[in-house]
């Protein structure tokens, strides 16, 4: 066996605890530590991002870090590990920014602005670069690792399709939509906007999308939803 399988095998045998994900559970680090597992984890995002899985060096990670190998064992416990840990760790805060957006969406005075602007400022993120790689980083390895499909599947909900199937739910109480499956409505809006252009970004990434394009294919999606559900205004 030689020295990185043993340290590996020596820190993942007492560090296997994984979270209802299968996403392992790394203790925080000490103060004088936090600053090393840092640069262990903006290293492993570069070369994941840049790599994949399978193509990512260890040595790479550990040369972009300035941290030895034997310390990243320490901390994560394999590549595997690893992975699994930075990845699930930045999913969320891709969405994070986003969780009040829906809040006033049942009492915006013009619902058609207010779901252009909700759905607009969506696609903006979304389509950044950097979360686009990361996207086609999990679907690229979703086959291998299940448990991150699952946890952004779980996060996009919780951070933007609950909250706007609760605001949906609430302008069908107000009678300002008709909306059998308010869950459903949420995806159908989503995907109609949003969904539209992130299909195209993530098997084309060097197609251009520009602003102009953005507001026309989220005004579109928009109004398609609003036919299905808006209630006609009483004369």
């Amino acid at each position: 066996m030689d020295a990185d399988t043993k340290n590996a095998a020596n820190a993942a045998s007492g560090a296997d605890a994984t979270d209802a994900y299968g996403i392992p559970i790394i203790p925080d680090p000490s103060d004088s530590a936090q600053r090393k597992r840092q640069a262990i984890i903006d290293a492993a995002v570069a070369e994941f991002l840049a790599e994949g899985y399978s193509a990512a060096s260890m040595d790479t990670i550990t040369s972009r870090s300035g941290v030895s190998k034997a310390t990243i064992y320490k901390h994560f416990g394999n590549k595997e590990r690893l992975f699994l840990a930075v990845i699930a760790g930045i999913l969320p805060k891709t969405y994070a920014h986003l969780e009040s957006c829906n809040a006033d969406l049942a009492r915006a005075a013009d619902l058609r602005a207010a779901l252009i602007g909700l759905t607009g400022d969506f696609a903006t993120v979304l389509l950044r670069p950097d979360i686009m790689s990361l996207r086609r980083l999990v679907i690229g390895e979703i086959d291998r690792f299940p448990q991150l499909g699952r946890l952004w599947y779980q996060v996009t909900y919780d951070m933007n399709n609950g909250p706007l199937t609760e605001a949906i739910t609430e302008l069908d109480g107000l009678g300002r939509l008709n909306v059998p499956d308010p869950e459903l409505a949420a995806q159908q809006l989503i995907a109609s906007t949003v969904g539209i252009l992130q299909l195209v970004r993530t098997f084309s990434p060097d197609s251009e999308i520009d602003r102009a394009e953005l507001g026309r294919v989220v005004a579109s999606g928009v109004d398609l939803f609003l036919a299905r559900y808006a209630v006609p205004p009483t004369s």
